[in-house]
């Protein structure tokens, strides 16, 4: 029998998942196109490796065990799997066609919605993905400025100009690298320190898991505007949940330019450049080019189209976020309550995530365990809550169920130092090193 979404006596056979995966070794670099959806981040040995099927906010794995999951495809999944309305919008497109040699109208209605919805969106481009679209910006503000120095905050996808300021810089020519600076969040002084008059934009996550100080952001856009630098905010994760317009509905900032992806098609791939009129006309010039074969692709424009408008009636941010928002408090009651101060849920209601601090042992051998734990009950879990429409309250009490079961195994491992021994599996890996980084 295959394990399902209660408490399971063993682990779930992964059988199948293992032979494919032998397989994937042969011929795919890392085995995975996402660095965070690889086995890096699943206890190789416990965790499935591949998955078929969702419905909601369940998934199956290939050898057909049930997981409830928090990780949603590491975001996008903002409604759910085979959500009724976004599926039924793409089979609709699908009897029109996907990719004509002329533009589709429904560029035009996408774009209309996103004007409606999203403050700085005076104008409207598309890409595929979160990457290719703050390189977009990028460009973007390089042209309009005249300026080649970036500064940036936060994570920006692998492209040459963001990723040579990691440590996973190789093949990035030394030339692109001292070309972007990356300063901490939160942070005045260190931006002041890195403006430049050649400095042509700003580009950073307006939050992520730590609340901006009081007028940090208000201070940043003032200093921006004095050095003619131009402000993008990369909301890849805070369009579409954090309100529906992102960030700059949120806490009342106009960006030049701002970056959206994750939220937006649940699960279809499309990411959307907006921006203040004047800055986004330099793409008008015939000097200029940021085009794309699969920009106007029409199954992703439907999906969008249909996202949006479930997320507006439905008033989805609002309701994901207080389910988001239990689950980290609820959380946190149960650690607190373990006395376990060296684990808690931070973030701010529409995305949180579990920290585990260096000072009980290895960090990632703790998230191993307790992701160990947490399979066997039934839970797909990174250490993230991406809580999506799908997710219900019963499901939310049932996770703060499995911690409750969980976490006194993983406080009773640390109290007598066994946590290495009862892995079954291999560590979780971390995706960058010494950085402060995130995985997104």
């Amino acid at each position: 029998m295959t394990n399902s979404i209660q408490f399971n006596k063993d682990y779930p056979k992964i059988t199948t998942s293992e032979a494919i995966f032998k397989r994937a070794q042969k011929l795919i670099p890392c085995q995975t196109q996402m660095l965070a959806k690889g086995y890096q981040q699943h206890s190789k040995g416990v965790c499935p490796i591949y998955l078929e099927r969702g419905k909601g906010s369940h998934v199956w794995d290939v050898d057909g065990n049930e997981y409830l999951d928090l990780t949603m495809g590491m975001g996008p999944m903002s409604l759910g799997y085979c959500y009724p309305q976004v599926d039924q919008a793409v089979k609709d497109q699908i009897e029109k066609g996907m990719n004509f040699t002329l533009i589709d109208p429904i560029e035009v209605e996408v774009a209309e919605l996103i004007h409606e919805l999203i403050p700085n969106a005076e104008k409207i481009r598309y890409s595929k993905a979160g990457a290719d679209i703050t390189s977009a910006a990028v460009r973007t503000a390089r042209a309009s400025t005249g300026r080649d120095q970036v500064i940036c905050c936060g994570y920006h996808g692998w492209h040459d100009w963001y990723i040579g300021t990691t440590n996973r810089n190789r093949g990035i020519p030394k030339a692109v690298r001292e070309l972007t600076t990356k300063i901490p969040y939160n942070d005045i002084e260190a931006l002041k320190k890195a403006l430049t008059p050649d400095t042509a934009c700003f580009i950073l996550e307006p939050v992520v898991f730590e609340e901006p100080k009081p007028g940090y952001l208000e201070e940043v856009q003032k200093l921006c505007k004095a050095n003619g630098t131009l402000l993008i905010f990369d909301e890849i994760w805070t369009g579409f949940r954090i309100a529906l317009g992102g960030a700059q509905e949120h806490y009342g900032i106009k960006p030049d330019l701002a970056t959206y992806s994750k939220a937006c098609a649940n699960g279809l791939p499309i990411a959307i450049l907006t921006g203040k009129a004047d800055v986004m006309n330099v793409m008008e010039e015939d000097d200029f080019f940021f085009f794309t074969t699969f920009g106007g692709e029409t199954l992703s424009l439907a999906a969008t189209k249909a996202t949006l408008l479930e997320m507006k009636e439905k008033d989805v941010p609002t309701k994901s976020a207080q389910k988001s928002a239990k689950l980290r408090d609820g959380f946190n009651a149960i650690a607190q309550q373990l006395d376990m101060t060296y684990v808690r849920s931070i973030g701010l209601d529409y995305r949180t995530m579990i920290t585990i601090s260096t000072d009980r042992g290895n960090p990632l051998e703790l998230k191993t365990l307790l992701q160990q734990e947490l399979i066997k009950r039934g839970v797909l879990w990174t250490g993230f809550h991406h809580i999506s429409h799908s997710h219900t309250d019963e499901e939310i009490q049932y996770v703060l169920d499995a911690y409750q079961d969980a976490l006194p195994v993983l406080k009773k491992a640390v109290d007598e130092n066994t946590v290495k021994t009862m892995l079954v599996g291999e560590p979780v890996h971390p995706v960058f090193r010494n950085l402060g980084i995130g995985q997104h």
